[in-house]
Protein backbone atom coordinates (compact mmCIF):
# COMPACT_ATOMS: atom_id res chain seq x y z
CA UNK A 1 0.00 0.00 0.00
CA UNK A 2 2.82 2.49 0.61
CA UNK A 3 4.42 1.63 -2.71
CA UNK A 4 1.04 2.49 -4.07
CA UNK A 5 0.75 6.19 -2.48
CA UNK A 6 4.16 6.70 -2.88
CA UNK A 7 3.62 5.67 -7.11
CA UNK A 8 0.62 8.21 -7.08
CA UNK A 9 2.29 10.61 -5.32
CA UNK A 10 5.11 10.79 -7.78
CA UNK A 11 2.83 10.46 -10.75
CA UNK A 12 -0.21 12.98 -9.83
CA UNK A 13 1.08 15.00 -6.98
CA UNK A 14 4.11 16.40 -8.21
CA UNK A 15 4.43 20.38 -9.11
CA UNK A 16 2.34 21.05 -12.33
CA UNK A 17 4.40 23.77 -13.31
CA UNK A 18 7.95 21.55 -13.05
CA UNK A 19 5.91 19.25 -14.94
CA UNK A 20 5.40 21.81 -17.99
CA UNK A 21 8.39 23.62 -17.66
CA UNK A 22 10.30 22.76 -20.94
CA UNK A 23 6.99 22.21 -22.90
CA UNK A 24 4.43 24.60 -22.29
CA UNK A 25 6.33 27.29 -24.89
CA UNK A 26 5.89 25.21 -27.87
CA UNK A 27 2.27 23.90 -27.12
CA UNK A 28 1.05 24.52 -23.29
CA UNK A 29 -2.81 23.76 -24.00
CA UNK A 30 -1.80 20.39 -25.31
CA UNK A 31 0.59 19.51 -22.98
CA UNK A 32 -1.64 20.10 -20.67
CA UNK A 33 -3.98 18.05 -21.96
CA UNK A 34 -2.06 14.68 -22.39
CA UNK A 35 -0.75 15.47 -18.75
CA UNK A 36 -4.28 15.89 -17.79
CA UNK A 37 -5.56 12.34 -19.09
CA UNK A 38 -2.75 10.64 -17.44
CA UNK A 39 -3.57 12.24 -14.11
CA UNK A 40 -7.74 11.48 -14.85
CA UNK A 41 -6.68 7.92 -15.52
CA UNK A 42 -5.02 7.73 -12.17
CA UNK A 43 -7.58 9.10 -10.09
CA UNK A 44 -9.77 6.41 -11.98
CA UNK A 45 -7.21 4.03 -10.78
CA UNK A 46 -7.70 5.28 -7.20
CA UNK A 47 -11.64 5.85 -7.33
CA UNK A 48 -11.74 1.58 -8.18
CA UNK A 49 -9.24 0.73 -5.26
CA UNK A 50 -11.18 2.89 -2.86
CA UNK A 51 -14.09 1.25 -3.84
CA UNK A 52 -12.82 -2.54 -3.35
CA UNK A 53 -11.41 -1.35 -0.18
CA UNK A 54 -14.90 -0.56 0.83
CA UNK A 55 -16.06 -3.50 -0.15
CA UNK A 56 -13.61 -5.63 1.75
CA UNK A 57 -14.23 -3.61 4.62
CA UNK A 58 -18.32 -4.54 4.32
CA UNK A 59 -16.65 -8.02 3.88
CA UNK A 60 -14.77 -8.04 7.21
CA UNK A 61 -17.88 -6.71 8.83
CA UNK A 62 -20.23 -9.42 8.35
CA UNK A 63 -16.91 -12.21 8.79
CA UNK A 64 -17.10 -10.52 11.62
CA UNK A 65 -20.31 -10.51 13.10
CA UNK A 66 -20.65 -13.94 11.56
CA UNK A 67 -18.15 -14.98 13.84
CA UNK A 68 -19.36 -13.84 17.04
CA UNK A 69 -22.34 -15.21 16.18
CA UNK A 70 -20.92 -18.76 15.99
CA UNK A 71 -18.42 -18.13 18.98
CA UNK A 72 -21.42 -16.99 21.47
CA UNK A 73 -23.37 -20.13 19.44
CA UNK A 74 -20.79 -22.37 20.68
CA UNK A 75 -20.36 -20.84 24.14
CA UNK A 76 -24.41 -21.62 25.12
CA UNK A 77 -23.78 -25.22 23.62
CA UNK A 78 -20.62 -26.30 25.63
CA UNK A 79 -22.72 -25.00 28.18
CA UNK A 80 -25.57 -26.97 27.63
CA UNK A 81 -23.55 -30.05 26.91
CA UNK A 82 -21.59 -29.71 30.46
CA UNK A 83 -25.02 -29.23 32.17
CA UNK A 84 -26.07 -32.55 30.75
CA UNK A 85 -22.70 -34.10 30.98
CA UNK A 86 -22.20 -34.74 27.23
CA UNK A 87 -18.29 -34.09 28.05
CA UNK A 88 -17.13 -35.35 24.20
CA UNK A 89 -19.79 -32.65 22.75
CA UNK A 90 -18.70 -30.35 25.36
CA UNK A 91 -15.28 -30.48 24.12
CA UNK A 92 -16.23 -30.25 20.75
CA UNK A 93 -18.31 -27.69 21.74
CA UNK A 94 -15.51 -25.88 23.37
CA UNK A 95 -12.82 -26.25 20.66
CA UNK A 96 -15.19 -24.18 18.24
CA UNK A 97 -16.21 -22.31 20.73
CA UNK A 98 -12.52 -21.15 20.84
CA UNK A 99 -11.41 -21.73 16.75
CA UNK A 100 -14.66 -18.88 16.40
CA UNK A 101 -13.21 -16.37 19.02
CA UNK A 102 -9.65 -16.98 17.62
CA UNK A 103 -11.39 -15.75 14.40
CA UNK A 104 -13.32 -13.00 15.96
CA UNK A 105 -10.26 -11.28 17.37
CA UNK A 106 -7.90 -12.19 13.94
CA UNK A 107 -11.31 -10.34 11.99
CA UNK A 108 -11.44 -7.71 14.49
CA UNK A 109 -7.70 -6.81 13.71
CA UNK A 110 -8.03 -7.01 9.87
CA UNK A 111 -11.35 -4.90 9.94
CA UNK A 112 -9.81 -2.05 12.21
CA UNK A 113 -6.43 -2.40 9.30
CA UNK A 114 -8.95 -2.19 6.74
CA UNK A 115 -10.75 1.01 8.22
CA UNK A 116 -7.72 2.92 8.52
CA UNK A 117 -6.62 1.69 5.17
CA UNK A 118 -9.85 3.00 3.36
CA UNK A 119 -9.80 6.32 5.38
CA UNK A 120 -6.22 6.87 4.03
CA UNK A 121 -6.94 5.90 0.77
CA UNK A 122 -10.16 8.48 0.82
CA UNK A 123 -7.25 11.02 1.92
CA UNK A 124 -5.80 10.37 -0.71
CA UNK A 125 -8.53 9.89 -3.36
CA UNK A 126 -9.39 13.45 -2.04
CA UNK A 127 -6.20 14.94 -2.59
CA UNK A 128 -5.93 13.63 -5.83
CA UNK A 129 -8.99 15.15 -7.14
CA UNK A 130 -8.72 18.81 -5.62
CA UNK A 131 -5.15 18.46 -7.66
CA UNK A 132 -6.97 17.34 -10.84
CA UNK A 133 -9.54 20.22 -10.63
CA UNK A 134 -6.75 22.56 -9.70
CA UNK A 135 -5.49 21.46 -13.10
CA UNK A 136 -8.48 22.36 -15.01
CA UNK A 137 -8.39 25.35 -13.65
CA UNK A 138 -4.72 25.82 -14.76
CA UNK A 139 -5.75 24.61 -17.83
CA UNK A 140 -8.49 27.51 -18.28
CA UNK A 141 -5.88 29.68 -17.18
CA UNK A 142 -3.58 29.08 -19.66
CA UNK A 143 -6.18 28.96 -22.44
CA UNK A 144 -6.93 32.40 -21.84
CA UNK A 145 -3.24 33.36 -21.77
CA UNK A 146 -3.03 31.62 -25.24
CA UNK A 147 -6.35 32.75 -26.82
CA UNK A 148 -4.97 36.61 -25.52
CA UNK A 149 -2.10 35.92 -27.13
CA UNK A 150 -3.08 35.42 -29.99
CA UNK A 151 -5.60 38.11 -30.49
CA UNK A 152 -2.42 40.28 -29.25
CA UNK A 153 -0.23 38.55 -32.25
CA UNK A 154 -3.37 38.97 -34.88
CA UNK A 155 -3.62 42.88 -34.01
CA UNK A 156 -0.63 43.56 -33.80
CA UNK A 157 0.54 41.49 -37.11
CA UNK A 158 -2.23 44.12 -38.85
CA UNK A 159 -1.21 47.27 -36.87
CA UNK A 160 2.27 46.92 -38.38
CA UNK A 161 1.67 46.04 -41.66
CA UNK A 162 -0.98 48.92 -41.94
CA UNK A 163 1.85 51.01 -40.59
CA UNK A 164 4.46 50.07 -42.58
CA UNK A 165 2.48 50.51 -46.03
CA UNK A 166 5.00 50.52 -49.16
CA UNK A 167 4.75 53.14 -51.99
CA UNK A 168 3.38 50.58 -53.95
CA UNK A 169 0.70 49.86 -51.50
CA UNK A 170 -0.48 53.12 -51.83
CA UNK A 171 0.16 53.68 -54.93
CA UNK A 172 -2.84 50.78 -55.64
CA UNK A 173 -4.97 53.22 -53.37
CA UNK A 174 -3.91 56.10 -56.36
CA UNK A 175 -4.89 54.54 -58.81
CA UNK A 176 -8.32 53.56 -57.93
CA UNK A 177 -8.84 57.67 -56.65
CA UNK A 178 -7.29 58.50 -59.67
CA UNK A 179 -10.32 56.15 -61.58
CA UNK A 180 -12.73 57.12 -60.00
CA UNK A 181 -12.02 61.06 -60.34
CA UNK A 182 -11.65 60.15 -64.05
CA UNK A 183 -14.86 58.33 -64.05
CA UNK A 184 -16.44 60.83 -62.41
CA UNK A 185 -15.19 63.54 -64.33
CA UNK A 186 -16.53 61.81 -66.96
CA UNK A 187 -19.69 61.56 -65.97
CA UNK A 188 -19.62 65.07 -65.19
CA UNK A 189 -18.52 66.63 -68.37
CA UNK A 190 -21.27 64.31 -70.20
CA UNK A 191 -24.23 66.11 -68.24
CA UNK A 192 -22.74 69.41 -68.69
CA UNK A 193 -21.92 69.10 -72.29
CA UNK A 194 -25.52 67.56 -73.11
CA UNK A 195 -26.82 70.39 -70.97
CA UNK A 196 -25.02 73.03 -72.68
CA UNK A 197 -25.88 71.55 -76.27
CA UNK A 198 -29.54 71.57 -75.42
CA UNK A 199 -29.68 75.36 -73.96
CA UNK A 200 -28.17 76.18 -77.29
CA UNK A 201 -30.11 74.72 -79.23
CA UNK A 202 -33.23 76.16 -77.42
CA UNK A 203 -31.55 80.06 -77.64
CA UNK A 204 -31.24 79.37 -81.09
CA UNK A 205 -34.83 78.24 -81.29
CA UNK A 206 -36.28 81.19 -79.69
CA UNK A 207 -34.07 83.60 -81.87
CA UNK A 208 -35.64 81.94 -84.91
CA UNK A 209 -38.81 82.53 -83.39
CA UNK A 210 -38.02 86.60 -82.76
CA UNK A 211 -36.57 86.91 -86.01
CA UNK A 212 -39.97 85.19 -87.51
CA UNK A 213 -41.61 87.23 -85.98
CA UNK A 214 -40.04 90.19 -86.33
CA UNK A 215 -40.63 90.13 -90.39
CA UNK A 216 -43.76 89.55 -90.48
Amino acid sequence: MANLFERMKNTVMSDLHEALDKKEKKNPIAVLNQYLRQCEQEVEKVRKLVKRQYLLKEEFRKEYEQASKLAEKRKYQAEVASSANEDELYEFARQEQTYYEERVERIAESKINASKELQELERKYEEMKHKLKDMYIKRMELMGRENIARAHNKMNSVLESSSSYNDQTFSKFNEIETYLDQLEYGVNSSYYRNTIDAKIAKLEKEMKKEETAALS
